[in-house]
């Protein structure tokens, strides 16, 4: 069994894997962000479990903004390896009170603000065109193997959650988040759309895990410290890096 595994901001490389290959992977889509890490967790004290596929989202050097992001390349190089199943890792903001900086969100739905990406593929002549269904955009099973992790671990983690993904790489206006809560979302970032319906696509089971990094707009004192969203960052990503050795070490 193979797992894929998408890294976001403060997950480039997963220095936990004892790398297998390095594969570049152009497809029918161009080229995807990142050369495909292959590995396993075969360390001291990390046996067993999947092969891991991991490709950072934002390239090995953190410059692909992510409205430029090949969505479809990542995904579809990750379908070509036959990964049974994705877990992609976000950074966001919260627009719930009780979702605070250093918490885990397995958000169970999603509200598209982007616009211009390239969103499918079904846009050639040479591609059936699909309607899928997306009632629910992430995986039940996948989502629950996440919750049931986190808690192992000991994670403050939030289970279900609307994921509001706005275009980037500005942040949000105060009054663009206070638009989102009204629409019910609980958390705000810029790469969740069109990853997930792409993943839907190709029948690729998917599931996001969202490290809080600070409050959104308006909702916290005076401006947005990119600052402190480092130090989340440098300080939480090591338990995302923890449950993803724990969610593909369960999957034999």
């Amino acid at each position: 069994m193979k797992i894929g595994i998408i890294g976001g901001s403060g997950l480039a490389d997963f220095s936990e894997l004892n790398v297998t290959d390095r594969i570049d992977h152009p497809t029918d889509w161009g080229e995807p962000s990142s050369p495909l890490i292959c590995g396993t967790f075969d360390a001291p004290g990390c046996s067993g479990g999947a092969e891991v596929v991991f490709i950072a989202r934002h390239g090995e050097a953190h410059t692909i903004p992510p409205h430029k992001v090949n969505y479809r390349a990542n995904i579809a190089a990750l379908k070509d390896q036959q990964v049974s199943a994705i877990y992609a890792v976000n950074v966001v903001g919260s627009l719930n009170m009780e979702m605070c900086p250093g918490d885990v969100v397995i958000p169970d739905q999603i509200v598209d603000y982007t616009w211009g990406r390239e969103q499918t593929y079904s846009d050639s002549s040479s591609v059936e065109l699909q309607h899928v269904d997306f009632t629910v955009p992430y995986d039940k099973k996948l989502m629950d193997n996440l919750l049931q992790h986190s808690i192992a671990l000991g994670l403050h983690v939030h289970s279900g959650g609307v994921y509001g993904a706005t275009q980037g790489p500005r942040l949000e206006t105060a009054a663009e988040i206070e638009r989102m809560g009204r629409d019910g979302c609980d958390i705000v970032g810029m790469t969740g759309m069109p990853e997930a319906a792409l993943a839907r696509e190709l029948g690729v089971p998917y599931a996001c895990m969202a490290l809080v990094v600070n409050m959104a707009a308006g909702l916290c004192d005076g401006e947005i410290s990119m600052d402190q969203i480092k130090q989340i960052i440098d300080s939480r990503m090591a338990d995302i890096r923890r449950l993803l050795v724990a969610v593909t070490k369960g999957e034999e």
